[in-house]
């Protein structure tokens, strides 16, 4: 599935340590601020000592997964729509343009054809400004989203790590080779039980489930406006 959200500015090790989150908070501006030592209580002698299992997360999948996380992503989806309606009909009127000029090209007069291709690279130009601004926008409304989440899972994370007698998370969001982990089995991985652990310190209740079905371990996540040029990290362009 095309990934239509931002990737998150994310550590990608979880150290069983509140010090050691506090360097990784300080070295990547994309972290939150780490969560203080007041708010978590891990066993910290498990940590010292015997704690020398290695454990791994999907952060990101933990943050959508989350049912804050789905009610809001999904919220801001519905919110955006307006806006992908906007841009979809300024592109319609480019491409209508363009197939106006390509038509014309041989009944149209000198003048006639420049004061048409000056229009199509006007409105060419304002719909890729247009773009790159409600891209922007949305991509910062994601962040806020995700930074929020995470600012409060990161506790959790800490706790749960410290209670099972973890020694190192290590976040499994990249893929090999972008990301640290090679290859890692399901029995180490502790995202189903971050996110069930989360849900329910949240309080936030499971989405209803839509009338329509969605692809099977799909979340809800925000469309990001495309254009009629190549977009990076968004959805193919309105037609």
């Amino acid at each position: 599935m095309t990934r239509i959200f931002v990737r998150f500015l994310l550590a990608t090790v979880f150290v069983f340590s509140v010090a050691a989150l506090a360097q990784s908070a300080s070295a990547d501006p994309g972290l939150p601020a780490a969560p203080s030592a007041a708010a978590i209580t891990p066993d910290t002698t498990a940590a010292s000592g015997t704690a020398n299992k290695i454990g791994t997360i999907n952060i990101e999948q933990a943050i959508f997964a989350s049912n804050e996380g789905q009610r809001d992503f999904e919220a801001l989806s519905k919110k955006l729509e307006p806006k992908q309606t906007e841009l979809k009909n300024m592109n319609d009127e480019v491409e209508s343009l363009k197939k106006q000029l390509n038509t014309q090209e041989g009944k149209l007069n000198d003048d006639s054809r420049n004061a048409l291709m000056k229009q199509v690279e006007e409105k060419q130009k304002r719909l890729e400004r247009s773009v790159q601004d409600a891209r922007d926008d949305a991509q910062s409304q994601q962040n806020e989203i995700a930074q929020r989440i995470l600012q409060k899972m990161a506790p959790i994370i800490v706790k749960y790590a410290g209670d099972k007698g973890f020694g190192l998370i290590m976040d499994t969001s990249n893929p090999w080779p972008q990301g640290p982990v090679l290859w890692a089995g399901p029995s180490v991985d502790i995202t189903k039980a971050i996110v069930d652990a989360y849900n329910t310190q949240s309080g936030v209740p499971a989405p209803t489930k839509p009338t329509t079905s969605r692809p099977a371990g799909s979340t809800s996540k925000p469309a990001t406006p495309s254009s009629g040029t190549k977009p990076s990290t968004t959805t193919a362009p309105p037609k």
